[in-house]
């Protein structure tokens, strides 16, 4: 049976949220493998709205197992809130449901102190950060300080990582002006949380691979998107983890060869949260259309997004540093009505024509987005379910998308309904 990585393409926002839930259907494990809850997933069912921060998608379908992977970094605190919310709007979550990896970090109240303190502090370039203790939270992961949900069993090793993470992150304080962690304050809060976040701990590693031989299917879901990650992102202007599908392997336990199909989510135009180069971005009233129409504002932030054309070039690169099989394209119905639309293929700088995005972060600042014009269409797309129900001039526009990006769609999405959606290509069909 085929297990399916999912990740977006873009620089997040792609509308993976949805997808993740169309596809849960058909599988039976569902598994977040990266990031916090910085990252946003707004669902839509029997239109009732869940806005998912650290929760899997997967929550939200009865009868699945839904995992946090050893790749994501957790915030308990926010997590029990977000079970408590979940559960109002009628979506029981228990052990049986619900296992988070014993080897998972833990994100805690002193992480997001020093995430805003930074970027209020920052006068040379602001990263643009939620401000939720991420990225500080992934430093002490790589630092050997962090604290994991494995210690909350043991008071002795709570003591012991509180005392080694606070060495460092007291003198860290000293120096942006802020006052020492109260330890014992500390300790009293992981105590007091450790009963309702261990019921939930296993060895996620362990009954991955055993779900596995058993012939079940597995959904890895990621956050954010490939434009955001860590090594292949417009550094610094990224996330603090590795979105690509890669991670799916060893933010989860799993080896690369349980990976059998990507598909990566991909908006008909091109959204970005927060500060970074982004080439293809409009300043004008096409802009302000597609944030309108597209409803553009983040799930976690309500910051608004910046909109631009589609970037073929970018997408291009992503699925071939993701290995992505077939894209879903999402929110083709925002682009109903433009008389003309534009497609980048490349980019100019100093004279010289790139068809990637280059490494440079001054480079990328500069470049010049080389467009393609493309006739758009007066009908409708919202809501339609097969491709006879898209007018001539978005099949061609999707057709020529698949073309430049060197990679077929595979799903199709018009609307933010689960059931508005054209499947070409089952990503789990063996």
């Amino acid at each position: 049976m085929a297990n399916v990585v999912v990740v977006g393409a873009q620089w997040g926002d792609e509308g993976k949220g949805k997808i993740v839930d169309w596809l849960s259907e058909r599988a039976d494990v569902i598994c977040r493998f990266q990031g916090g809850h910085n990252a946003g997933h707004t669902l839509v069912i029997d239109g009732e709205v869940f806005k998912l921060h650290a929760l899997p998608s997967g929550v939200v379908r009865g009868g699945k197992l839904s995992i946090i992977g050893n790749g994501v970094v957790l915030d308990p605190w926010h997590l029990v809130s977000e079970i408590e919310a979940i559960r109002a709007q009628g979506v029981e979550i228990t052990p049986d449901t619900l296992m988070i990896a014993e080897n998972t970090p833990l994100i805690l109240p002193f992480h997001g102190e020093l995430d805003r303190a930074r970027e209020s502090q920052n006068s040379v370039a602001r990263i643009g950060t939620t401000g939720r203790g991420i990225g500080p939270a992934y430093e002490d992961k790589v630092g050997r300080r962090v604290i994991r949900v494995a210690d909350l069993a043991d008071d002795a090793t709570l003591q012991m990582r509180v005392d080694r993470a606070l060495v460092h992150h007291n003198a860290l304080r000293a120096g942006l002006g802020l006052d020492p962690i109260d330890r014992d304050d500390l300790l009293a809060q992981l105590r007091a949380i450790a009963p309702q976040i261990l019921p939930y701990a296993g060895p996620v590693w362990k009954v991955l691979n055993e779900k596995r031989k058993a012939g079940h299917r597995i959904l890895f879901e990621g956050a954010q998107g490939a434009l955001l990650d860590i090594d292949f992102g417009t550094y610094p202007f990224v996330t603090s983890s590795n979105v690509i599908a890669g991670q799916a392997a060893t933010g989860t336990g799993m080896g690369p060869g349980a990976i059998d199909y990507v598909l990566g989510i991909v908006k008909a135009y091109t959204t970005r949260v927060g500060e970074g180069p982004f080439p293809t971005e409009l300043h004008d009233a096409d802009g302000e259309r597609l944030g309108e129409r597209g409803h553009e504002f983040g799930t976690t932030t309500g910051r608004k997004r910046r909109c631009g054309w589609f970037d073929a070039a970018l997408v291009r690169q992503t699925c071939a540093i993701s290995g992505i099989n077939g894209i879903c394209l999402t929110k083709l119905d925002v682009l109903d009505g433009f008389e003309t639309l534009k497609i980048c293929t490349g980019y100019e700088l100093d004279g010289q024509h790139y068809d990637y995005l280059p490494t440079a972060a001054e480079a990328q600042a500069r470049c010049i987005p080389v467009y393609e014009e493309i006739e758009g269409w007066s009908e409708s797309t919202e809501g339609a379910r097969s491709w006879a129900d898209l007018p001539a001039g978005a099949i061609k526009y999707v057709r020529r998308v698949e073309e430049l990006i060197g990679c077929p769609v595979a799903l199709l999405s018009t609307s933010p309904e689960r059931e508005d959606t054209i499947l070409v290509t089952d990503p789990f069909s063996d």
